[in-house]
């Protein structure tokens, strides 16, 4: 998670609650990254960024009097903006596979020499491709399935901290993983086979 340079004062969240139209403006300027970070993450299509950064900020100044701590402001408003892109991806609903045919050459060379059982340096060289292939199966996967993986497959956070961001207990966090890597080792597995016969 990104942390913002600057750190949101007490006095500033005072100086933002009376109304201080400069003062919503360095707290927009200091939490921006952090807010841009999650949607990076959680959210495929570019066009929404902005509508979603729009929303979670709206969202933090509507309950900014709910805040009381003992945590960082800063992970109050990283969970807001967790659940943001959550309820946004539950919105969007469409969540076609991946088939064989959308894939372009690149990928179907990647997949072609991962089931090929190339070596991992020569993968390296094309993680960009991989990154892409990865991130358009993810898409495919239902919303609070797409926000486990990308946390505790893709940046290594634990359960607890998943709990804390998101406010889901731990068994269905596992319980979420364990099926959304199911669904991505079928769909993988159905891209192999079709690309083998």
């Amino acid at each position: 998670m990104e942390e913002p340079a600057v750190r949101i004062t007490q006095e500033h969240l005072e100086e933002v609650r009376s109304g201080d139209e400069s003062a919503h403006r360095r707290f927009v300027e200091i939490l921006y990254p952090l807010v841009r970070g999650h949607i990076r993450r959680h959210l495929r299509r570019q066009a929404d960024h902005d509508d979603v950064s729009q929303e979670i900020f709206m969202r933090v100044f509507l309950k900014l009097d709910q805040y009381a701590g003992p945590q960082p402001f800063e992970h109050w408003v990283s969970r807001i903006a967790v659940r943001t892109c959550y309820d946004w991806l539950r919105k969007l609903r469409a969540r076609p596979l991946v088939h064989y045919a959308d894939l372009s050459e690149k990928e179907l060379r990647v997949l072609n020499e991962t089931s090929g059982g190339d070596d991992s340096s020569h993968l390296e060289s094309r993680r960009e491709i991989v990154t892409g292939l990865l991130d358009r199966l993810i898409a495919t996967l239902k919303p609070r399935e797409q926000i486990v993986i990308r946390f505790l497959d893709l940046e290594q956070k634990s359960v607890a901290e998943i709990q804390e961001l998101t406010g889901w207990s731990a068994s269905k966090i596992k319980v979420t993983a364990m099926r959304a890597r199911r669904k991505l080792a079928a769909q993988l597995q159905t891209l192999e086979n079709r690309n083998l016969s």
